[in-house]
């Protein structure tokens, strides 16, 4: 089996994936919606993307691609723990350089806007792709006096120097991804622990209905539905035209979701599974950091 991830090696989603599937190939992707696009084109049978940060919020390109472009069922959920670092080649050390600008994703760079902010506010910053690719850039230039934000994992597979280490803002900082595949198939995922079920469903509300998400939030309320989760979207048709993505805390049942959803849908809401689905972590989420 083929499992996609945001590449290159040395991604936060490599460890994801790694940790779900050790025993499968895994595929870096250039981008997210790439990675998605392979999985509908049979080039991948799974991927996992990023969609939801402690400090960030959710990864909008993600959501939006799996919305607008790729329809493609939820089949897990993992977290996974952040510890950013600072890095740098072992040669601009030697040479006791300091950087003139620092690479890294924009999530990272915003967890670690503090760290950068006391120590190199006047190196400016620069974005890239993943914050992998920043240290396979480091790698491949080591003439360069640049310092990149990245994981230990890709610090050891580019042959890279931590010079600050742990250097988020938050240590409770954690990214949740998603596994995505194709409709009808099963897939065995494994992880040191089982955080809860899930259920991921998008609302659209009808135009012409007065308080209707209010209504739509009754029909969870009054089943005693725990809802983790509302995030809401553009969906490109018009100013002020939102869907709602709701994850409740259970598994599809039989009664209680299905009501739920055929409450709304007398309202006139279109409703939509985006997956049912166990969310893994790969640290013990009970322990204080």
């Amino acid at each position: 089996m083929k499992v996609g991830f945001l590449g290159p090696k040395g991604t936060f989603t490599e460890m994801a994936a790694r940790a779900l599937f050790p025993d499968e190939e895994l595929v870096p992707c250039q981008t997210i919606p790439l990675s998605m696009d392979k999985v509908s084109s049979n080039e991948l049978d799974l991927t996992v993307v990023p969609i939801e940060n402690t400090i960030e919020g959710s990864v909008n390109i993600t959501l939006d691609y799996l919305i607008h472009k790729q329809r493609l069922p939820i089949i897990a959920g993992v977290t996974v723990t952040i510890a950013q670092q600072f890095l740098m080649h072992p040669i601009q050390i030697e040479k006791g350089n300091q950087p003139e600008r620092v690479l890294s994703h924009p999530q990272a760079l915003a967890q670690c806007h503090d760290f950068l902010k006391e120590t190199y506010e006047n190196a400016p910053v620069e974005y890239t792709n993943s914050t992998a690719s920043a240290a396979e850039w480091l790698a491949t230039n080591p003439a360069e006096p640049v310092a990149c934000i990245a994981n230990e994992l890709a610090a050891k597979e580019y042959g890279l120097t931590v010079v600050h280490k742990d250097i988020q803002d938050y240590s409770s900082n954690r990214t949740r991804f998603l596994v995505l595949g194709r409709q009808g198939e099963q897939h065995t995922v494994t992880a040191p622990y089982i955080i809860s079920d899930r259920t991921t469903l998008m609302i659209t509300l009808p135009e012409d209905y007065t308080g209707a998400l209010h209504q739509v939030l009754s029909a969870f309320a009054w089943r005693k539905l725990n809802l983790s989760k509302i995030e809401s979207r553009p969906t490109k048709t018009g100013l002020g035209n939102y869907y709602f993505v709701i994850d409740i805390d259970q598994k599809m049942d039989d009664t209680l979701i299905p009501g739920a959803i055929s409450e709304l849908e007398v309202l006139g809401c279109k409703v939509e599974l985006l997956g049912s689905y166990t969310c893994y972590s790969l640290t013990d989420l009970t322990k204080k950091s």
